[in-house]
């Protein structure tokens, strides 16, 4: 039996991408992974594998007293300089050389975009071998309801009938694209904006006092919700007609494919990192006036809102469950067989 630890305290922050990650993935391995497997969660004692997907410096310590008897498997959520757009952080050096130092103490990274392949490479990530697994979100919890279900969960939020609801999410900061969501609601009074999610790192969010002082007068057609539960956000895409996301830097963001998994058209900004992932499955704009038009047409213009529902919709679909079990499965496989071989199971990944 193949005994895989999962490691992570990315729980202990609300609102953040890393945990929806977490949570898909290890329910899917404790759910799907056939019985040769035992997955545990932030167990003390020897395993074959840990898989670290928060970079704690507790885990790079233990990495340099295990590394010689246990595979390490490290979840690549940010670089450094995804860190410095999201963070203002204190001694950004010292932050940057232990990220680097955390990284090239594992085995394998996994990247869930490929773009960010050849940076890791740039940056100094050296020793281990670097893969993509994409990000994948479940069925069973995010899917389309029904009309009457629609109804009702917009008169929980006080949203009207006919309203056109447009929805981002994500963390407060500058990073997100927050402040070109809110002119662009501007420029569609007729419209409802709502953004789930808050100040998940406080005031170490980058633009804190400026997105903060927008949430507390915010245009009329614009709500923020705060920091929402994991198991509300589905009735938050149901209610929504568009997902809208203008963040300016990503690697693949979880909310894109809850949003899909619901069945909404969804608009993000025309950045380079998305074109492996998305393959045009999604409207894009620049600034708040194309992002204007694109929602502006998404609500008068039946036939082009169904053919990007469409398109979110086959995108999601790329994006299993059952593809995401396949590519884990094989890397645990592999990374098992070097560890009892000194080797052979990277040889036959490359």
């Amino acid at each position: 039996m193949i005994r895989i630890n999962m490691r992570s305290t990315a729980g202990r922050i609300k609102g953040q991408g890393v945990g929806s990650c977490y949570e898909e993935q290890v329910g899917l391995m404790k759910r799907l992974l056939p019985a040769e497997f035992s997955i545990t969660e932030n167990r003390i004692g020897k395993f074959d594998i840990e898989h670290y997907h928060t970079i704690n410096p507790a885990y790079l310590l233990e990495r340099m007293l295990t590394r010689r008897d246990t595979v390490g498997i490290g979840y690549v959520h940010f670089l450094p300089e995804t860190l410095e757009e999201s963070l203002r952080l204190p001694c950004k050096r010292i932050v940057y050389k232990y990220l680097l130092a955390f990284y090239n103490s594992m085995d394998y990274l996994v990247t869930v975009n490929p773009f960010f392949i050849p940076k890791l490479r740039a940056l100094g990530v050296t020793r281990p071998k670097v893969l993509y697994i994409p990000n994948f979100v479940s069925d069973r919890d995010f899917y389309p309801v029904t009309g009457a279900e629609r109804a009702e969960i917009r008169k929980r939020y006080g949203i009207g009938a006919d309203d056109f609801v447009v929805l981002g999410v994500g963390q407060l900061q500058t990073r997100k694209g927050v402040l070109d969501f809110v002119k662009t609601a501007a420029r569609l009074p007729e419209c409802v904006f709502l953004w789930a999610g808050g100040f998940s790192f406080g005031k170490l969010s980058d633009g804190y006092a400026e997105i903060r002082k927008l949430t507390e007068t915010p245009p009329e057609n614009v709500r923020f919700l705060g920091i929402t539960s994991r198991t509300e956000m589905p009735k938050l895409y149901n209610l929504a007609d568009v997902f809208f996301l203008p963040s300016y830097d990503e690697l693949f963001p979880m909310s894109i494919l809850e949003a899909m998994c619901c069945k909404l058209p969804v608009l993000v900004r025309d950045i380079s990192l998305y074109q492996s992932i998305l393959e045009n499955a999604c409207l894009t704009g620049r600034d708040p006036a194309s992002f204007a038009d694109a929602i502006g047409r998404l609500g008068r213009d039946p036939g082009f809102y169904s053919n990007w529902r469409e398109k979110a919709w086959q995108c999601h679909l790329r994006y299993s469950e059952e593809r995401a079990l396949d590519e884990w499965r094989q890397l645990y496989e592999i990374a098992y067989a070097e560890a009892r071989t000194g080797g052979a199971g990277a040889a036959a990944l490359g």
